[in-house]
């Protein structure tokens, strides 16, 4: 493609300077601009800048300057400035057999570009199907946009909140405000919806500390999806890592993002962020060319060694990026640094986590990303949480992250969801994920905050789902109902989907709470989906990653009529905040039994401390947690009972602790806080039930009052 000659290309070539070959990105300061792309394999790099307001082009220039691998220029202002917009041409080898696709006719976007002016129109401009000879793909691509780093924050600061504290509320930024009544109309659906009085208003309320977002890193939908009239609605399909998605603002996303943030921080909660380093938008051979396949290739993916036309695919997603590659390492910690510095993120949770640690192709915890992301002095404090599985060789990684990261635990929530659908022997497994899944974790100086627990999370059931649902129900997401996981361990209650019936509906509403009880009792970081304090319900679709609509969103009509679930879960949270029983920073041991001193004693209903054979024994796995009062003298022991059964059990206490008078403070039989009469002795729980009770030592003992819960097998 011939280089531009009209005036303004002229000027842009008579005024650019070599400038400085760090750092990545459009760096805007008082007199101008620094340019800067790192390509390996370029032989040219031409700079393309459009209007600000109207995008129209306003010429071309090539970087003049090359420091090794980086290409570099300076524009000084007016010529560049805050606010305009720019791509790149990269010239140099198209070979796609020999994984080379440098092609001039595609608009490039910048790897460090802090945002865009859109996202990509698919379009076959974008393919590669006509090689060298395809129609130029500017139409089809939005600009980067030169950010100002500056912003009045005020007097934001991170509410810095300790991992052993933290209660994560794992929430989509469009989702959760695009149904809220209570949230201006202009705002719904956007980063200044989440920030509205009523968003933080729920938020404080509910007691959570931490909010999850999944995906705010600019992406694009793919184009099967567009073939279905859908689109990618989760976002885990990233174009450009340091731009927040313009999906989710009115029109500065940037600052739009960081009004965001500075709102949740002035109501003392975090915002860790869902980053998606593993794969690009980009896809396959066949996807389109949007930013690092037309850059440099071979230097920022992993190629078949056999076939570099071809992409390893241990993400699932089309392509995986090669973080081992020392350039790439060095732009994804400028990334997080951008997020954590400017943007004031509080942490990260790492989509398909492996791949940041592989090394052609096996997966090593001393990874150079894990080491200069430890090393780093910005991030080395942030929270890290990782996925801890993709679909490359030895693809689970659970438990295998260096100090410092915390992971998403999926053994805790198969285990839960087994323990409390029925099905037997679980009650062994379900002890050591309570007690902070030591056998997983123990290593290396980790801590119980290394397991977050959950129930569920954005892929898979929601609460309510969950227990209504025991087949996924996927056929909108035009896949033949064959997408999602078919392995959910969930129980209907006798009746698949919606059900008139009132006692499959109160059998449904006591599994959440028992669920729920079990999440917050346990030690670890317990995660929360959103919408699961008010029951809410994707119709049995367990992957709805295409559903940008009332599938997905939040229906906050149902927060009036499940605010007794929503009460429920703030007593849980409020039970959690303070008792440090509940918040340990070593793993429980068990060290001595029932009324001795030790940190938790396991409990049979017969009145007597489990035995080996107890937690092997089929049948129903009802059993006793007593957690030692932890703290200031007289504080109060807690026990909490599990019968996931369909018959009641009288629940003995043992005889050391038969002069303790024990208090109900959570029933999962029923979801409104009623008063109860203390009791000694023994409790008649109920079927299917969870109760949380303290006792305080040294209080005669009397009578057995009635359970806390009702009949026995009620």
């Amino acid at each position: 493609m011939p280089v531009s000659v009209d005036a303004d290309s002229r000027r842009l070539a008579a005024a650019i300077e070599a400038g400085s070959a760090t750092p990545l990105g459009a760096t805007a300061g008082a007199r101008g601009v620094n340019f800067v792309l790192h390509s390996s394999i370029a032989e040219r790099v031409e700079l393309c800048l459009y209007d600000a307001n109207s995008g129209a082009a306003r010429g071309r220039v090539d970087l003049p300057a090359r420091s090794g691998d980086s290409w570099h220029g300076f524009l000084p202002t007016p010529l560049a400035a805050a606010g305009d917009l720019y791509g790149y041409r990269v010239y140099g080898p198209y070979r796609p057999d020999d994984g080379l696709w440098c092609n001039p006719s595609k608009l490039l976007l910048d790897p460090c570009a802090r945002a865009l002016s859109g996202e990509p129109r698919l379009s076959a401009a974008l393919l590669e199907r006509d090689g060298l000879a395809a129609a130029d793909s500017a139409a089809s691509m939005p600009r980067c946009r030169i950010v100002d780093p500056a912003f009045d924050w005020r007097d934001d600061h991170s509410p810095g909140t300790p991992w052993r504290d933290t209660v994560i509320y794992e929430l989509h930024v469009k989702g959760f405000t695009q149904r809220q009544p209570r949230v201006p109309p202009a705002e719904r659906g956007r980063y200044l919806g989440l920030a509205a009085p009523a968003s933080i208003e729920w938020l404080q309320r509910l007691g959570v500390t931490s909010v999850e977002l999944l995906p705010c890193q600019a992406f694009a939908s793919e184009g099967f999806l567009g073939e279905r009239g859908l689109v990618n609605y989760w976002g885990y399909n990233s174009t450009a890592w340091s731009a927040p998605a313009t999906q989710y603002a009115a029109l500065d996303a940037v600052d739009e993002f960081r009004t965001m943030v500075r709102a949740l921080h002035a109501a003392g909660i975090e915002v860790i962020l869902d980053v998606v380093f593993n794969h690009t938008a980009e896809g396959n051979e066949l996807g389109p060319t949007l930013s690092l396949r037309g850059i440099d290739n071979p230097g920022y993916y992993r190629l078949l060694a056999e076939q570099p036309r071809h992409y390893e695919n241990w993400t699932g997603c089309g392509n995986t990026v090669a973080v081992d590659n020392p350039p790439v390492t060095a732009l994804l910690l400028d990334c997080l640094r951008w997020w954590a510095e400017v943007m004031h993120v509080d942490g990260f949770r790492f989509d398909l986590a492996p791949v940041l640690g592989r090394k052609r192709p096996a997966f090593n915890r001393h990874a150079a990303f894990f080491a200069a992301l430890r090393a780093d002095p910005v991030l080395a404090y942030v929270k890290l949480i990782a996925e801890p599985w993709d679909v490359g060789p030895d693809g689970y990684q659970l438990g295998q992250f260096p100090a410092g990261w915390s992971e998403w635990n999926d053994r805790y929530r198969d285990c839960a969801r087994s323990f409390w659908r029925g099905d037997t022997m679980q009650q062994g497994a379900l002890a050591e994920r309570l007690a902070g899944s030591s056998d997983l974790f123990r290593y290396r100086g980790r801590k119980p905050s290394a397991s977050v627990n959950f129930i569920t999370a954005h892929d898979g059931f929601t609460l309510n789902d969950l227990v209504s649902y025991n087949d996924r129900h996927n056929l909108a997401n035009g896949e033949k109902n064959a997408d999602g996981h078919a392995h959910n361990l969930s129980w209907n209650c006798g009746v698949e989907g919606p059900s008139s019936d009132e006692d499959v509906r109160a059998l449904r509403a006591r599994q959440m709470r028992n669920l729920l009880v079990t999440l917050f009792v346990s030690q670890g970081v317990p995660m929360l989906q959103a919408g699961d304090e008010f029951a809410r319900t994707q119709g049995g679709n367990n992957n709805g990653y295409c559903q940008d609509n009332e599938i997905s969103w939040l229906d906050w009509s149902r927060a009036a009529a499940e605010s007794d679930l929503t009460e429920f879960v703030r007593r849980l949270i409020a039970l959690r905040r303070t008792r440090p029983e509940l918040r340990r920073e070593t793993f429980l041991k068990g060290a001595a039994g029932a009324g001795r001193g030790g940190d938790v004693s396991w409990l049979h209903p017969d009145g007597r401390e489990m035995k080996a054979a107890d937690w092997q024994a089929a049948g129903p796995s009802v059993f006793g947690m007593l957690l030692a009062a932890q703290g200031e003298s007289g504080a109060s022991d807690l026990l909490v009972l599990f019968n996931p059964a369909a018959a009641g059990v009288r629940f003995a206490v043992p005889a050391e602790l038969a002069a303790i008078e024990w208090r109900c403070l959570l029933d999962s039989a029923t979801a409104v806080d009623t008063p109860r009469t203390p009791w000694t002795g023994a409790i008649a729980l109920s079927s299917h039930a969870a109760v949380v009770c303290e006792g305080r030592r040294g209080v005669a003992g009397g009578a057995v009052p009635a359970s806390p819960s009702g009949s026995m097998g009620s």
